[in-house]
């Protein structure tokens, strides 16, 4: 009977602790704009803002910058109209604060063998020189940079770390696995932020993908970039691309599944086009 009790007493100990897990991880969610689609959010936008600011000046200082004008003009060029956008569409969402502590910078790295971009939160984009050939012109660059920074706005670096976090690290305190001294947390922020896992995670990073992909068309659209252009970038990459694993293996849609859902999302995306 003392065995049954101390069992009966576990059990009910578990099952408050995991009824107060879920509550504090339901209470650290957040929303993504435009999708509406709910996000596990346990590192604060000010934490990852800093950590991104670090990551990315150590990056661009082990990086060999572009000094070509034209590609840095226009790269600045474009990521000036979509941040633009971006502002403005938080701005009529009266959601502005979501912005807060955003420093945009745009930069150019000279790798003709990285056919990559990305942007850190608090809106630090690079371009690599190697996309520009298949970007070819603004619009292209558009899809890109428009993508990029639909990933930053929509926290989904945030959300990859803190499914990290959960994964890795359970119920240790966010103060130590941030530590700037810590090089694991440095490795899990670069990858966060999509600049450097298991199957379990691997739908998700394909379910933030399209979220990118259809956030990234309506601030393209209204940097007055013409969204119906990402059709012709993405079967440009899927000619470029060489073998690639099954889609089930990887953490991006395949360009057909990505080309077919932005097909589907052109309706709305052309609502907010205005040619400039």
């Amino acid at each position: 009977m003392r065995s049954f009790a101390l069992i009966t007493n576990l059990f009910l100990m578990l099952r408050k602790f995991l009824t107060m897990s879920s509550l504090v991880l339901l209470a650290a969610c957040t929303t993504v704009p435009i999708t509406g689609r709910r996000q596990l959010s346990l590192v604060g936008d000010g934490e990852m803002n800093s950590l991104a600011a670090t990551q990315y000046k150590q990056v661009l200082a082990q990086s060999k910058l572009s000094t070509n004008a034209q590609e840095n003009a226009m790269v600045k060029r474009v990521g000036q109209r979509i941040q633009q956008a971006v502002e403005t569409y938080f701005r009529q969402q009266n959601a502005s604060d979501q912005l807060a502590g955003y420093q945009w910078e745009f930069n150019v790295i000279q790798d003709d063998k990285q056919q990559n971009a990305w942007c850190m939160p608090g809106g630090k984009v690079a371009v690599y020189t190697g996309i520009l050939p298949i970007t070819q012109d603004e619009n292209g660059l558009a899809v890109v940079m428009g993508h990029e920074v639909a990933h930053a706005v929509a926290k989904h670096g945030s959300e990859r770390m803190s499914q990290g976090l959960v994964q890795q690290l359970g119920g240790a305190a966010l103060s130590v696995a941030l530590s700037s001294n810590a090089p694991a947390t440095q490795q899990m922020a670069l990858q966060a932020f999509g600049v450097g896992s298991s199957l379990g995670v691997l739908k998700f990073g394909r379910n933030q993908e399209s979220e990118a992909d259809h956030l990234g068309l309506i601030f393209m659209a209204m940097a007055g970039y013409n969204p119906e252009t990402a059709i012709g970038f993405w079967q440009r990459m899927d000619a470029k691309g060489g073998a690639s694993p099954p889609e089930f293996l990887s953490t991006h849609p395949s360009n057909g599944t990505r080309i077919a859902g932005i097909e589907r999302e052109l309706p709305e995306a052309r609502k907010y086009y205005r040619p400039r």
